[in-house]
């Protein structure tokens, strides 16, 4: 029921932006009509609900659903007419800004997408494929000369082998498989789509181990393979994608070192490796030489060892991920000192002990700090307004030795407690019981005493000077 209900708004919201779209031009050459009835064809395999004939009975070039996009081609030099093509192909309801043709449940491909549109440029699905199962399709070789996009946006239950849909797309920008069922290993082929910006295949079920020379793909700007179960060693050809904004490894199984090359991506902006098996011995000391860093997420890597003095031309990350990493030893106050700019961080679950450092108290822009789960202790640095802005995101918890000053009552954290933990009241510091020295009719203070010798001493050098 509530799937219909979704099916319902969706065609609902779908059905309200056609208003728009029955303007026919009169001044343009109609899309010849082999081309516009493979458009119905399809349309009909993703939501056969909708009697598109009927809603779109004219040119689809002047009159088209959402997401159906044509344009205009030249002929030859002895032919300067201008005939019109469909070169985009999107499908699955977005929003009301970008209400595409609604899939159904049950949606499937139909072949000729990819033997009709020659000059399709982009070949878009959002949740088209979630409840019946649909196979990769063998796409033939004659498709694609023009393709720049392919796209598959959370569509589970598409499944099979990436290799059937990787043909010469030389002009492919952006290969992007997202929340699917495709599995297995990611063909050597994909190393030949040299004009590829981004390569994202995440949340899928893609295994093996990563053998593809990353060599070629010199245009490559984001590469995100998150959220499969590849295994094994990082191809050392990864450092050489100079033109790297966005490298996402995450929730995998890679083992082995992690590549020092990754230290020549010096465009880099986005660096996550968390939730893998790296055996590297501590922190990369690399990353203290990429200043382009903004995000930096290991977690989950038992790469332990102390946290490294590194952070000194990393001043405009925004977010640092060091959980569970078994990291020992004291947390550096060079941190607060250099990060100033940084909104997230994450210490948690790990060795460390000693303070929290005086300078983590000024880190203004943070927005979430979280050491839960180590062994640090002494009085906490935050004054009441860092603790009153933050709120639930300071995580202490786990500390047992951490404490606050009597002053700073219960209220100063009130939004934070159950992050908190048990926080006990500082004890005050020890000061020297006054002793009495007794010498003829007078006392002095044993600590009066220690002062007058430090300034006979002084005045003695002071006269040797």
């Amino acid at each position: 029921m509530a799937l219909s209900s979704s099916v319902f708004v969706c065609g609902l919201g779908f059905l309200l932006t056609l208003i728009s779209s029955f303007a026919v031009s009169q001044s343009q050459l109609a899309l010849n009509s082999e081309e516009q009835d493979s458009v119905y064809q399809v349309l009909d395999s993703i939501n056969s609900d909708f009697p598109w004939r009927s809603i779109f009975p004219d040119d689809l070039c002047s009159s088209a659903p959402h997401g159906v996009v044509c344009d205009y081609f030249s002929g030859d030099a002895d032919n300067e007419t201008e005939t019109p093509h469909i070169t985009e192909l999107n499908f699955g309801y977005v929003s009301d800004y970008s209400p595409n043709p609604p899939c159904s449940p049950y949606s499937t491909l139909n072949p000729r997408i990819f033997s009709s549109f020659k000059y399709l440029r982009k070949l878009f699905f959002y949740k088209c494929f979630t409840q019946t199962n649909v196979s990769v399709p063998e796409i033939p070789d004659s498709f694609g000369s023009s393709l720049e996009e392919l796209v598959f946006v959370e569509n589970p239950s598409l499944v099979g082998s990436l290799s059937s849909m990787i043909r010469n797309f030389t002009r492919l920008r952006r290969l992007v498989l997202t929340g699917t069922g495709v599995y297995g290993k990611i063909p050597d082929e994909v190393a030949n789509l040299t004009s590829l910006e981004e390569l994202t295949l995440s949340q899928n079920k893609f295994s093996g181990e990563l053998t593809l020379n990353l060599a070629n793909l010199k245009e490559l700007k984001i590469l995100d393979l998150s959220h499969n179960h590849f295994q094994g060693n990082v191809s050392d050809t990864i450092g050489r994608l100079s033109q790297l904004l966005k490298l996402d490894l995450s929730w995998n199984r890679f083992t082995g070192k992690i590549p020092e090359n990754i230290k020549h991506l010096q465009r880099l902006a986005f660096l996550d490796l968390s939730y893998n098996e790296f055996s590297s011995p501590g922190l990369p000391l690399f990353l203290g030489q990429m200043p382009m860093l903004r995000e930096v997420y290991l977690s989950g890597n038992k790469l332990g060892g102390q946290i490294p003095e590194i952070w000194e031309k990393l001043g405009g990350i925004l977010g640092i991920g060091l959980s569970r990493m078994g990291l020992i030893g004291k947390i550096p106050a060079s941190m607060g000192i250099f990060l100033r700019n940084v909104s997230y961080l994450g210490l948690d679950n790990n060795k460390l002990e000693g303070t929290v450092p005086e300078e983590f108290g000024f880190l203004e822009k943070v927005n979430e700090l979280n050491l839960e789960n180590n062994g640090l202790s002494g009085r906490l640095p935050f004054s009441s307004k860092f603790a009153s802005r933050i709120g639930g995101k300071l995580r202490l918890k786990g500390n047992i030795g951490l404490c606050v000053d009597e002053g700073q009552s219960t209220l100063t954290f009130k939004g934070s407690r159950g992050s908190l933990g048990t926080l006990k009241i500082c004890s005050k510091p020890d000061l020297p019981s006054p002793v009495l020295v007794h010498g003829g009719s007078s006392t002095i203070h044993l600590y009066c005493f220690y002062q007058l010798m430090l300034l006979g001493v002084l005045g003695f050098l002071f006269v040797l000077a």
